[in-house]
């Protein structure tokens, strides 16, 4: 077990007895990478943020019932997803918005990289189904292995990596696809409304 292992190990158990600085010092810990994989998947700032609050309180609630059977970051990045896909779907109906805040404190893009390339990744982002979204997220912000990511979707692993396959795939074609055009992401955004295809399990 790792140093980051044991001091969550024990802010856990320090928790469960109710602790509430325990409490406040695994949220901090955890904070940029929850944030970011909210943020990535929920796409807007505004929506994303609160759903990232919504995440923390649903973490800090039931702390008492994480009972070890998955890793501690496992189980957070479970009920972030959740949250920030019970957000998309609130806001599903709503306008897409033209903006979005893309300085996170984790990103899918290289920091050197500009804020006109991180918004080109926001963009192929919201174009992806859900599924394939929170997968590639999962994967490259949280740098879950597959059979957590499988335990998260409640999927095979095989489809986990199907997902991530045309994630991928889709990605690379919508951001050449950008370059060629010169265009910064002003396609009209279908992101959450497009048909999901169904995938076979591996």
């Amino acid at each position: 077990m790792t140093q980051v292992d044991r001091r969550d190990e024990e802010l856990v158990r320090r928790a469960q007895e109710g602790d509430r600085g325990a409490v406040d010092s695994l949220l901090r810990r955890h904070y940029d990478t929850i944030r970011a994989v909210v943020h990535r998947i929920v796409i807007n700032s505004h929506d994303a943020e609160d759903a990232t609050q919504m995440a923390l309180i649903a973490i800090a609630r039931g702390i008492t019932s994480f009972d070890g059977r998955s890793s501690l970051t496992t189980w957070m990045y479970r009920i972030a997803t959740n949250a920030a896909i019970d957000e998309v779907r609130r806001i599903r109906r709503r306008p897409l918005p033209t903006d979005d805040d893309v300085t996170l404190n984790t990103s899918m893009t290289d920091s050197s990289e500009s804020t006109l390339t991180q918004m080109t990744v926001v963009h192929a982002l919201r174009e992806l189904p859900e599924e394939f979204r929170t997968a590639l997220v999962l994967r490259h912000v949280a740098d879950l292995e597959y059979d957590d990511i499988a335990a998260i979707q409640n999927v095979p692993v095989g489809t986990v990596r199907s997902r991530l396959s045309r994630a991928r795939e889709q990605m690379a074609r919508l951001l050449a696809g950008t370059h060629a055009s010169g265009d910064g992401g002003n396609e009209s955004h279908h992101g959450n409304r497009q048909t999901h295809h169904s995938e076979d399990s591996q």
